[in-house]
């Protein structure tokens, strides 16, 4: 297959699924937001953690260059509606669309009216919908859109290399977009020592678990109250709970053993199962003793480097 429609598919699928990861981070935000703080400014309050998104995602700088400061319209109408910003809901939506354009006949006619039609639902979104009422109710759509391409795209594609690609670009950014979203809490302060372990930081956590619809799932396994280690090994090692970095890493390791061999993809598999290996045989209390941040720092950076990779040995680029 051309390694250009390669290209357009992995990004097509990518650009998706960062539409919805966008929504999760904030969606769990928002969540959190809604929590009482009365032990905080009303002022800091809704500035602080507005900005955490931004943070997370590395568009803090791109954001202040347009905006003055990180209010909550500001950041979502900078997150969401923004065309000219690709990490939006609205310019990654874009993104998928002129992707499966520009390689119509590679995908079902079912997978294109799923991403067309998305695109036209969120391309012109009405600024009343980003009020704090309302923009849960939007969150909530951009998943279920996201959703329903991944059951057309499994449900109507082909199992081939083209299905391999687009399934390599969703696991991708979805392993980048879970660590992120996990360490979006340890961003937002709590307002004193004390209301660690106590019931903000619960619903936080709470807040948290549903952001990535992991809420029933730790219930199921654990059958106890939410206490933040067994969230992150719920997050981070469980190999059975979808969105997990486990998880993602199972897929990306076995997806690149079905792709054609080739010198630099060997490199790409080695990476891959290096960083697998550590998930696979990985102990939560080893991660927590070393820093759940900085342990979610350097995962960003390693699947970043990747993402790199994968565009060098199986795309064709100029630079």
């Amino acid at each position: 297959m051309l390694s250009s429609t390669a290209d357009h598919l992995y990004w097509m699928a990518r650009h998706f699924e960062r539409a919805e990861n966008t929504a999760r981070m904030l969606d769990v935000t928002h969540r959190m937001m809604l929590l009482p703080d009365s032990k905080t400014e009303p002022d800091l309050a809704w500035a602080a953690p507005w900005a955490v998104p931004l943070v997370t995602t590395g568009l803090a700088s791109a954001f202040y260059e347009l905006y003055p400061e990180p209010s909550t319209r500001n950041v979502l109408e900078f997150l969401v509606t923004r065309s000219d910003n690709p990490s939006s809901i609205s310019g990654s939506l874009q993104s998928a669309r002129e992707n499966a354009r520009s390689v119509r006949g590679a995908i079902t006619s079912e997978m294109w009216e799923c991403i067309n039609a998305t695109w036209l639902e969120f391309k012109n979104i009405d600024p009343d919908q980003l009020e704090p009422g309302k923009i849960g109710d939007l969150f909530d759509r951009v998943k279920l859109r996201s959703h329903l391409f991944r059951g057309v795209t499994v449900g109507t594609s082909l199992h081939d290399e083209s299905y391999h690609f687009i399934r390599l670009g969703t696991f991708l950014e979805r392993a980048d977009n879970t660590a992120r979203i996990l360490d979006v809490k340890y961003h937002i302060l709590l307002p004193s020592v004390q209301d660690v372990g106590g019931a903000q930081d619960y619903y936080q956590w709470g807040a948290l678990l549903r952001s990535v619809s992991a809420f029933e799932a730790y219930r199921k396994i654990y059958r106890d109250v939410i206490q933040p280690p067994k969230v992150a090994e719920l997050l981070i090692l469980r190999m059975d709970m979808p969105r997990s970095l486990h998880a993602c890493m199972d897929e990306i390791h076995n997806i690149l053993k079905l792709l054609p061999p080739s010198a630099q993809g060997a490199e790409v598999r080695r990476k891959a199962g290096e960083l697998h290996a550590r998930l696979h045989y990985g102990r939560i209390e080893d991660i927590i003793a070393s820093g759940l941040h900085e342990y979610l720092t350097d995962f960003v950076e390693q699947i970043g480097l990747l993402g790199q990779d994968v565009n060098r040995s199986f795309f064709s680029h100029d630079a």
